[in-house]
């Protein structure tokens, strides 16, 4: 079926779909049957095309070990590949259980977005739990040594050199201090 109009003959094509034959400026060609359809039925669902697992990709989880195994091709494959999976060595069922948080009484199951490691005793555990405090850090109490904070981060050398000022007033050290006070005038 020829598409476009009388201006333009070769711009956009027909749907295929029978009862509807749509001209579409923006044709979409299924992968699977071939054919041109307009984006109402561009879809093997809504063509009910005759191919429509051509080209499909599925994703079946192992029951035994959750382990995620992608196939393409029709579904009476899916048992045949779960066999050979569970034939393949690969298969653990220790696999399946998920990490949880070492945190005492602490029962998050650590997921992708779900942990974080410390940055100072590198475990790792739930977000809930990602402070020293929270997690009751080791290396957390250990750091207020002027050695041990030249190896941590920037709050704890602050800290450390707030400290060893000792009532120092670092802002006034070049200059003397002055004994007058500026008076202020309430308006």
């Amino acid at each position: 079926m020829a598409g476009g109009t009388e201006a333009f003959p070769d711009l956009g094509k027909h749907c295929q779909f029978s009862g509807c034959h749509q001209l579409d400026f923006l044709p979409f060609k299924c992968q699977a049957c071939h054919k041109v359809f307009c984006v109402d039925h561009r879809s093997w669902k809504s063509h009910e095309c005759p191919e429509p697992e051509h080209n499909s990709r599925k994703v079946i989880i192992c029951e035994i070990c959750s382990t995620s195994i992608e196939i393409t091709g029709k579904e009476d494959q899916e048992k045949m590949i779960l066999e050979k999976h569970v034939k393949s060595g690969n298969c653990d069922p220790r696999k399946k259980k998920k990490p949880t948080c070492p945190v005492k009484r602490c029962k998050e199951t650590l997921t992708f977005s779900n942990r974080t490691i410390c940055k100072t005793c590198r475990l790792e555990v739930c977000l809930k739990h990602r402070f020293p405090a929270d997690h009751a850090c080791k290396q957390a109490s250990s750091s207020t040594t002027p050695a041990a904070a030249a190896r941590g981060s920037w709050n704890e050398k602050f800290l450390v050199a707030f400290g060893l000022r000792n009532g120092k007033d670092c802002g006034k050290s070049g200059r003397p201090a002055s004994s007058t006070t500026p008076s202020l005038k309430a308006y």
